[in-house]
């Protein structure tokens, strides 16, 4: 599984980050962990909002702050 969080270093997306790592630990998962903060990279993916997440290529969250209980969800989907 990829997983890559978009953010710009802003503070809600450094706690995206944090939460994720949190939640693939707690879960046990076995997953490659991109951060991805180029702009370019970003919108190249199609999100304009940031915190957002994609797992395998495909976001799935866009301009919100997940929950651990949210990524915890889209992780196990």
């Amino acid at each position: 599984m990829r997983i890559q969080v978009l953010g710009t270093s802003c503070p809600k997306c450094k706690k995206l980050s944090e939460r994720v790592d949190d939640v693939i630990g707690e879960l046990g998962l076995e997953c490659e962990v991109e951060k991805v903060s180029d702009i370019k990279d970003i919108m190249a993916l199609g999100v304009m909002m940031t915190p957002a997440l994609a797992i395998d290529g495909e976001v799935k969250s866009t301009g919100k702050l997940l929950s651990a209980d949210e990524i915890k969800e889209l992780l196990q989907a």
